[in-house]
C-alpha cells in the first residue's frame, strides 16, 4: 500500500501507486510548532496517537510540558479535520499485515517523515518503506531506525531546501489531493483543470528597474491577484541570482506575495568594493527603486515589503526608517541591523529578525538591535543553524517564517 504526505507528497505518490498498480491513501501527521515561531517546529504528531519531539528544540526554545500539550490539542483537532476534508466518507485503507510504502515529495529535517513511520507501524504494517525523490544524507541516515528500508532518488550534500530541486515547488491545493485519492484506480491521471487549481495569472520576467537615472537588472514575479510585493537586498558579494534568495522568493511567491530580486550595483559599481559595503548608498538604491516600483509599474497602492541578507538587511532597515518609505513588513535573514544602528529606533514596519542558533556572533548584534528597535519586532532563532542556513531544513524554517511574517501584515492587514 501507498501512504502519502499531503499535501505535496500526494502527486508523487499518486504516479508511484499507479506504476505499482497498488491502493492509495494519506497518512496525516501535523507540525508541533514552538509557542510565538509556529514555524519552528518542535516535533510532529499522527493519527493513532504518535507523537514525535525534537528534544534540542524543545530544550532551546523552553517549552514547558504543558505548552506542548496544549498545542498538540489543537494540532490533533486540525488533524482530525485534514483526515476528514482529504478522505471525505471513505474508510481509511488499512495496513495491518502489509507493506506500507510513505511517499512525500522530498525530506528536510525528516520529523514528518518519522511520525509516518510510527503511524505506520503502530497501524499493523509489517514492513515499512520510506520512500522520496530528494533528501540530504544525514536525514536519511536518522530515519533508518524508523523504517526498514529507505529509497531515495538523489541524496545532495548541498542541501538547504526540497524547494530547490523543483522547477514547479507551488503548493499542492487541497482540492487536488482530493482528486487524485478519488482517481485512484480510474487508470488515468485527472485532467489538470479537474484538479480545483486557480487560474494562474502570472507575471514572472527579467525587468529593467530605474533607481534614478541608474539602470540595474532585477526579476519580478507578481502571482495571479498579488496585492503585495517583496523587495530583497541581498548581502555583500550576491546578486539577484542568490540561490537562497531565490529560493525564499518561490515560498512567498506560493503564498501569492509578489517578489522583486535586483541588483543594488551596476557591474561597475560592483568593481569598487568600498560600494558593497556602502550601507547608505544600498538603502538609497532600494529607496529609489520602491518608488519607481509604485509609480511607473502603476502599483501605487500595493503594499511593499522587505527582505534583506546580511549586509542588505542593514540597508533595508536604514531604507525603512525614512519618514515617507510607508513600508508595510521588514525581515532580515542573518542580518547585520547593527549598520542601520542610528535609525532603528525610526523604523515602523514591523521587523522580524531571523538568525542561526549557532552564527553567535551575528545573534548578539540582533539581540541588541531588537533592544533598540520601537516598533513591532520579533527575534526569531533557528536551532542548529549557521550564518548562511546550509544545514538540511533550515533555510525552510526561515522562508516558512518570512512567509508567514509577510502575509500578517501585507495581506492581513488593512491597507
Amino acid at each position: 500500500m501507498v501512504l502519502a504526505l499531503p499535501r505535496g507528497g500526494v502527486p508523487v505518490a499518486f504516479e508511484v501507486a499507479r506504476a505499482l498498480e497498488a491502493p492509495l491513501d494519506v497518512i496525516v501527521v501535523r507540525k508541533l510548532g514552538v509557542p510565538l515561531q509556529p514555524e519552528l517546529g518542535m516535533g510532529a504528531i499522527g493519527e493513532g496517537g504518535a507523537r514525535v519531539l525534537n528534544a534540542v528544540v524543545v530544550r532551546d526554545a523552553g517549552v514547558s510540558s504543558e505548552q506542548i500539550a496544549a498545542i498538540e490539542r489543537t494540532e490533533r483537532a486540525e488533524l482530525a479535520r485534514r483526515v476528514r476534508r482529504f478522505r471525505g466518507a471513505r474508510e481509511r485503507l488499512s495496513v495491518a499485515g502489509r507493506t506500507a510504502i510513505i511517499v512525500d515529495d522530498g525530506i528536510a529535517t525528516g520529523s514528518t517523515a518519522r511520525a509516518a513511520c510510527r503511524v505506520a507501524r503502530a497501524q499493523g504494517a509489517s514492513h515499512v518503506v520510506l520512500a522520496v525523490p530528494v533528501a540530504p544524507p544525514e536525514s536519511l541516515e536518522s530515519l533508518r531506525h524508523d523504517a526498514d528500508e529507505v529509497v531515495c532518488v538523489e541524496t545532495p550534500e548541498y542541501f538547504f531546501a526540497i524547494g530547490q530541486w523543483y522547477a514547479d515547488f507551488s503548493q499542492t491545493p487541497d482540492d487536488e489531493v482530493v482528486a487524485l485519492l478519488e482517481s485512484t484506480g480510474a487508470g488515468e491521471k485527472p485532467a489538470v483543470e479537474d484538479l480545483g487549481h486557480e487560474a494562474r495569472d502570472v507575471m514572472d520576467e527579467e525587468v529593467e528597474v530605474h533607481a534614478g537615472t541608474v539602470l540595474l537588472s532585477g526579476h519580478l514575479t507578481l502571482p495571479g491577484g498579488a496585492r503585495s510585493v517583496v523587495m530583497f537586498a541581498h548581502g555583500s558579494g550576491s546578486s539577484r541570482h542568490s540561490p537562497r534568495n531565490q529560493f525564499v522568493a518561490s515560498v512567498l511567491n506560493r503564498d501569492r506575495l509578489g517578489t522583486l530580486l535586483f541588483d543594488l550595483l551596476t557591474a561597475e559599481e560592483e568593481l569598487d568594493r568600498a560600494n558593497v559595503f556602502d550601507i547608505t548608498l544600498l538603502a538609497r538604491r532600494l529607496a529609489e527603486v520602491t518608488l519607481w516600483l509604485r509609480s511607473e509599474l502603476k502599483m501605487r497602492h500595493t503594499r511593499v515589503g522587505y527582505f534583506g541578507a546580511s549586509t542588505g538587511a542593514g540597508a533595508a532597515l536604514l531604507a525603512a526608517a525614512e519618514p515617507h518609505a510607508q513600508i508595510g513588513a521588514v525581515v532580515s535573514r542573518g542580518g547585520r541591523p547593527d549598520l542601520a544602528a542610528s535609525r532603528l529606533g525610526e523604523v515602523r514596519a514591523p521587523t522580524l529578525l531571523i538568525v542561526g542558533g549557532r552564527d553567535e556572533l551575528v545573534l548578539e548584534l540582533n539581540r541588541k538591535a531588537k533592544a533598540q528597535l520601537r516598533c513591532e519586532n520579533r527575534l526569531a532563532i533557528v536551532p542548529e543553524a549557521t550564518h548562511l542556513f546550509e544545514e538540511p531544513g533550515a533555510l525552510e524554517i526561515v522562508a516558512d517564517m518570512a512567509s508567514s511574517w509577510f502575509t500578517r501584515h501585507l495581506l492581513e492587514s488593512p491597507s
